[in-house]
């Protein structure tokens, strides 16, 4: 023992010799924005990974309490492995040294990744014994929809998170949504179901009351598009390229599109259609479940259709500016109450 612990003193000594210039590199790390940290949905959520863990190793004898202090040595995910997938790694069972965890760590992840198969995974050996919690979640998530699909996570949960960039020249960061369970598939016919109906009675409404509702969602996409200097002025016609939707999608949620993935100067329907569709199926990546709509209503510049898709994008990002919005929406208050 006192071998091991001299051995983990020198590790840790070279550890942080390596913290010199010659070492340090650019670093890119996502984090928990403090306000989703405190959202009941992800609280449910990690909750329910800890009951699981220590259901699963209760024979194991080993109890985890923190998703964030508890599993970043290996040692529990290291008996995960051996409860769910039947692996059992000749590995030493406590890792004294920072660098003795790391490399059981790689060990057991390098097994979990090839059942997971998860090319663009969203963790790493590095993120999950730093004890990022985002990340230590999306492993934990993957390896529960894999390993017991019947068992049933909280839907839905959504954080916001900030992506940290820290280089020689200094901090950059972002914020984005991400998304860590799916809706169901009731609350995804819920949701959609609810959208379309409200457009519905919208349409239905007196006209100078649809106006003004346009006006609303108007101003929302306009302070949304205002950092690249362009404007919208008629809601059902300036949609129907794609174009502004594709940009209004990038800024709400914070990354670029490659102008090589669409026609930013579309001159022909086959080119619309193309633009309507890369931006529906990025709402449907990210969860806004917009798979009703068609592409080819928006670009035939149909008013349901067009609203349907503002008002998902609406009710992720505006919950904020409802109270602002509402003022100059007449009304708008009867679309939410019905």
């Amino acid at each position: 023992m006192e071998a091991d612990v001299a051995q983990a003193h020198n590790e840790q000594e070279q550890e942080d010799r390596c913290m010199d210039a010659e070492c340090f590199q650019v670093a890119k790390t996502k984090m928990i924005q403090p306000t989703s940290l405190q959202d009941p949905k992800l609280e449910k959520l990690k909750e329910a990974l800890v009951d699981w863990i220590n259901r699963t190793l209760k024979e194991e004898h080993i109890v985890v309490r923190s998703l964030d202090e508890d599993l970043y040595d290996g040692l529990v995910l290291h008996h995960l492995l051996g409860r769910l997938a039947g692996v059992h790694l000749p590995l030493e069972e406590i890792a004294l040294s920072s660098s003795a965890q790391i490399r059981k760590l790689e060990a057991v992840m390098k097994e979990l990744d090839k059942r997971l198969d998860q090319p663009d995974s969203k963790w790493d050996v590095s993120s999950i014994h730093k004890k990022n919690l985002l990340a230590t979640l999306h492993l934990l998530v993957a390896m529960v929809r894999y390993f017991q699909p019947e068992l049933e996570l909280p839907s839905g949960v959504k954080v916001q998170v900030a992506l940290v960039e820290v280089s020689g020249k200094g901090i950059r960061s972002e914020v984005q949504t991400e998304v860590l369970t799916e809706e169901s598939d009731s609350e995804n016919l819920s949701r959609t179901d609810g959208d379309a109906n409200r457009v519905e009675q919208l349409l239905k409404m007196e006209a100078h009351k649809v106006a003004l509702v346009k006006q609303g969602l108007l101003g929302f996409v306009n302070r949304n598009m205002a950092s690249l200097g362009l404007q919208v002025s008629d809601l059902d016609k300036q949609f129907s390229d794609g174009v502004i939707l594709l940009l209004l999608i990038g800024q709400l949620e914070g990354f670029f599109i490659p102008l090589c993935d669409f026609s930013l100067t579309p001159v022909d329907h086959a080119q619309m259609l193309h633009n309507v569709s890369l931006a529906l199926s990025l709402l449907t990546h990210l969860g806004l479940h917009v798979s009703s709509i068609q592409a080819g209503d928006v670009v035939t510049q149909d008013v349901a259709a067009t609203l349907k898709v503002l008002f998902a994008l609406f009710n992720k990002h505006a919950r904020q500016e409802e109270k602002m919005a509402a003022k100059s929406i007449g009304d708008f208050h009867l679309l939410h109450s019905k």
